[in-house]
């Protein structure tokens, strides 16, 4: 069946069975939940980390129940990927509930030392009620916690100065535990990257799909790619047009009774005749054009980007 068949009527029910209602918890992760549970005594602070351009989609629901009563910090990790009004947005979402964010560019060293200063805030009082009674003063110890490929590993690698936990653009690499020590006075603990066990909203799905959380090779690229045009040419269409220098204010919006991703497709080739991705009979590549547009979007070539903003701000 021709890829352009397949984008027709029944292929958003064949996706939506086969990759983003499925199981996301394997039990390297149901692991992770009770490492993380079981830990936490050890711990005075948890950091949370979540992707800034999908706050609400990289953010582990377990976390609420899991890290209790300690206190917390929110990195907004990737910050430079971000839509800047948006971050701001998710900043004061989160101070309005009591929680500092502190939005980090992991490559600059953006936001870390806020981090630093944060954290030795939270834990103060603690700190100061056990100089009180005599003990000896010990480094903060700091869970990080957060999903696979939000940046844990780099972010770990960039406050320690080295390369301590492995790295790599993949999700779950990190595979167990690990302590790593800071000159500064503390010591972080890294958790592997846990997920929850179901997706009840398709959009959380496919939000992490963009942003590489889920493993590519269980995905359609040509899919996601069509998804993703979708919502820039309904939110940042001025990006779509700069990149690919094609129109997109032309194409009409699909009517509600269409199923599958019809604006999304004919982006999407717009985008593969204007560079050029031609096979054989001088028939589109959609795949290739695919892959480079989610490629553009991860790496911030596309601009810089949200997909989603607190509800009510």
């Amino acid at each position: 069946m021709a890829r352009g068949d397949r984008m027709g009527e029944n292929y958003d029910d064949y996706l939506r069975d086969d990759n983003l209602h499925i199981n996301w918890y394997p039990g390297h992760m149901k692991k992770t939940r009770d490492l993380v549970r079981n830990n936490l005594k050890l711990v005075d602070v948890v950091v949370e980390l979540l992707d800034s351009r999908i706050p609400f989609s990289s953010r582990n629901p377990d976390i609420d129940n899991l890290a209790g009563n300690k206190p917390r910090v929110v990195i907004l990790n990737k910050c430079d990927l971000a839509d800047r009004a948006k971050l701001d947005k998710w900043i004061k979402y989160y101070k309005d509930r009591g929680i500092k964010a502190i939005p980090v560019d992991t490559l600059k060293g953006v936001g870390l030392n806020k981090l630093v200063d944060e954290c030795r805030n939270a834990v103060k009082d603690k700190m100061d009620a056990l100089k009180e009674k005599g003990r000896k003063e010990r480094p903060i110890r700091i869970m990080i916690v957060g999903i696979p490929n939000v940046g844990k590993s780099s972010f770990i690698n960039r406050l320690a100065g080295s390369r301590l936990a492995k790295v790599e653009d993949r999700p779950g690499v990190t595979r167990g535990k690990q302590w790593v020590k800071l000159d500064e006075g503390f010591e972080l603990l890294d958790m592997p990257g846990v997920l929850w066990p179901k997706f009840e909203d398709k959009l959380v799905g496919e939000r992490l799909a963009f942003t590489g959380a889920v493993k590519d090779d269980i995905m359609d690229m040509e899919y996601l790619a069509c998804r993703l045009l979708e919502f820039l040419k309904e939110n940042y269409p001025e990006l779509i047009e700069k990149r690919y220098g094609i129109r997109t204010d032309d194409i009409e919006p699909a009517d509600e009774e269409t199923i599958g991703c019809v604006v999304g497709f004919e982006l999407l080739e717009r985008i593969g005749r204007k560079r050029g991705f031609l096979v054989s009979g001088g028939e589109i590549n959609t795949e290739r054009a695919a892959i480079t547009v989610m490629d553009e979007f991860r790496n911030g070539t596309l601009g810089r980007l949200t997909l989603e903003k607190p509800k009510g701000y």
